[in-house]
């Protein structure tokens, strides 16, 4: 990818190639056109090219004239529970998620604590490219402000969304996969506030990832171990700003991403009684949808995207929400996905179960997800979609993210990328064999 890639809220490049100093300071500035008034956080996950972009975006905020709060090293969803504690303007978290090292970003959130949305993002990328920046004369500058305690609002309010006194009177030992990523400071805090012996992989936050950021099972494989020969009842990995997580059993068997929401969903359908339903994107695992069904609750699929979830649970009154990448979305926290949020609450429904996570993991509906891709121009995809509509006439249609296709036992997504000249095709069934038939079907239909 040799251009900068602008998204609904924010934008990722590689380290002086496509993401400069320079394009940093512009994007921010332009960012400050279109918040309150107001002082700006700003936090990074661990890569090594994120304190270079600190600076540049410090100078940024105070140079238009905001006070800048200082929280440096801090998860993505933490940062959006300081937002409304500290009653800021908005945010900017310096990550690239599960990108490769060569890359950083910037995602920005609003003064409601949440990442912004694509009506936002689009005034963003305009006033950008109008190179439009409110800057300040030399009497009006704005001051830094050192951010002393960002984790503690965090750990407060995950702490309440789970029976603390049975997590430490279980005594887990638990591993913890941050791979020198952001999610070592809050995650080590929050497991031993719970009782847990801690046994940490990668907590210095430096960006020298030791695998593969992405927490997938192939990226994984060398953690699988590590989980059974220290003695762990789970390991919990997280990528690199902490909002996604996957999980491996006791057994070194990875549950994975999917399995992460759908433990947590389980979890809060029996635990909320609040009326409301649970919101997840239309690429999720339907292990959600079949255990929502199963309570009596509704579950609801907006488009792919963090935003979008969260917009769908405020508008809807959710009780709980999340993406299948292994973000789970608890409102009483903040309308972040949060990895700390799925470590508490798996950890408290493995202590008020008194069952192994192996066990809870294969309670779950059994459903296989295939993930493809293929190359294609926006105008082979929209010729494929017309095909699949005819091909497939027997399914549900949804067209609100690309096109879906369901049915009662199985379903199919096929949708374009917003950075890439790329098609994904994701599709679950109750088995891999029939998932991987839905993927071939639909790749055999692009010319």
């Amino acid at each position: 990818m040799s251009e900068l890639i602008i998204s609904v809220s924010g934008l990722r490049g590689i380290i002086g190639e496509t993401l400069t100093p320079d394009i940093a300071c512009r994007y921010v500035a332009a960012y400050l056109n279109h918040l309150p008034p107001g002082p700006v956080i700003v936090g990074r996950d661990g890569r090594d090219s994120g304190p270079m972009l600190r600076r540049a975006i410090i100078a940024a905020i105070t140079g238009c004239g905001r006070d800048c709060v200082d929280a440096d090293v801090i998860a993505t969803p933490t940062i959006g529970v300081l937002v409304r504690q500290r009653s800021a303007a908005g945010a900017i978290q310096i990550t690239a998620s599960h990108n490769p090292p060569p890359y950083n970003g910037i995602k920005l959130f609003g003064s409601d604590g949440r990442v912004i949305d694509a009506e936002h993002g689009q005034q963003v990328r305009t006033s950008f490219l109008e190179n439009r920046a409110p800057w300040a004369r030399h009497d009006a500058l704005g001051m830094l402000i050192e951010e002393s305690e960002p984790h503690e609002p965090h750990l407060q309010k995950v702490l309440e969304t789970v029976d603390s006194i049975a997590i430490r009177a279980a005594g887990f030992r638990v591993l913890l996969d941050s791979n020198h990523g952001s999610g070592s400071q809050l995650g080590t805090r929050l497991l031993e506030a719970l009782g847990c012996d801690v046994v940490l992989l990668g907590g210095t936050p430096d960006g020298k990832f030791a695998h593969v950021p992405e927490p997938t099972a192939d990226n994984l494989k060398s953690i699988f171990a590590r989980v059974k020969e220290e003695a762990c009842v789970v390991g919990f990995c997280q990528d690199p700003d902490a909002d996604r997580l996957a999980i491996i059993d006791e057994n070194g068997r990875y549950i994975g991403e999917e399995y992460t929401l759908a433990l947590c969903v389980r979890r809060a359908l029996t635990r909320i009684s609040e009326p409301g339903p649970i919101v997840i994107n239309c690429a999720s695992s339907a292990m959600s949808e079949r255990l929502a069904r199963a309570a009596g609750r509704e579950c609801l699929r907006s488009s792919v995207g963090e935003a979008n979830v969260t917009g769908m649970m405020i508008q809807t009154k959710a009780i709980y929400g999340g993406e299948g990448s292994g973000g789970p979305i608890d409102p009483r926290v903040g309308y972040v996905r949060d990895s700390f949020v799925g470590m508490a609450q798996v950890l408290d429904w493995m202590a008020t179960t008194g069952r192994p996570i192996s066990e809870l993991a294969d309670e779950l509906p059994r459903l296989s997800i295939v993930k493809r891709t293929a190359t294609a121009t926006a105008d082979q995809l929209a010729i494929l979609i017309d095909r699949l509509k005819t091909k497939m006439s027997d399914a549900t249609v949804s067209e609100g993210d690309g096109l879906r296709l369901s049915w009662d036992d199985r379903w199919l997504l096929v949708r374009g990328s917003n950075t890439e000249p790329i098609v994904r095709f994701i599709a679950e069934a109750e088995s891999e064999v029939e998932a991987n038939s839905l993927c071939d079907a639909a790749a055999k239909l692009l010319t």
